[in-house]
């Protein structure tokens, strides 16, 4: 197994629980909606904040899922052409994808970075009753998207090499769409796993 494959391997390791705590956040962004809106509609009543804190939660949660999402090649493609060009032909287009996703999601974690350190150069805090210090959401955002970028530096310098070697079944493996046998496949053992469980 080689450095990257290892990398990636640990990659892998981090972004699941990720994606649990990307989950957790949204479910309880939603309970806390909820909750707010009953409480207005039965008790003429509000906690208040419901939408500022669900909205940081959702650009936090959708951060921290945008790894796990990448190395499971669980994104939306537009796939019509893909499919009907030769191997070779979709192992370049997964490499630059990937590489013109990579690129967008840096300079979001860049601009994310120097929004921050203004937020935290000025103090700032929200323009709302809650006044909440901007530096907090901020920083599990910016975590979220640096986990991204941590976890797409293996896979574009893994999919790089094997594009150079000619390996174009590890590029599809690692990189490229997911065939609808795949998808049949994991939703297989998906459905098994339920069964064993219960």
């Amino acid at each position: 197994m080689t450095f990257l494959d290892r990398w990636i391997l640990l990659a892998n390791r981090l972004a699941r629980p990720a994606t649990w705590f990307a989950g957790s956040l949204l479910l309880a962004a939603a309970l806390l909606v909820s909750i707010d809106v009953i409480l207005r509609k039965l008790f003429v009543m509000s906690m208040g904040g419901s939408d500022e804190l669900s909205g940081y939660a959702f650009a936090i949660g959708t951060a921290w899922a945008f790894a796990y999402t990448l190395l499971q090649r669980a994104n939306v493609r537009v796939d019509a052409l893909y499919v009907h060009l030769p191997s070779r032909a979709r192992s370049v287009l997964d490499l630059l994808g990937l590489l013109s996703l990579g690129v967008f999601v840096g300079i979001l974690t860049w601009q994310a970075w120097v929004v921050l350190e203004t937020s935290l150069a000025f103090e700032a805090r929200s323009t709302t009753p809650l006044q909440t210090p901007l530096w907090i959401p901020q920083s599990l955002w910016l975590i979220g998207l640096a986990l991204f970028v941590f976890c797409w530096i293996p896979l574009f310098l893994r999919l790089l090499l094997a594009l150079f070697a000619g390996d174009d079944d590890t590029v599809h493996r690692l990189g490229g769409a997911r065939s609808l046998d795949e998808e049949a496949a994991d939703e297989t053992a998906h459905t098994a796993h339920i069964e064993r469980s219960l």
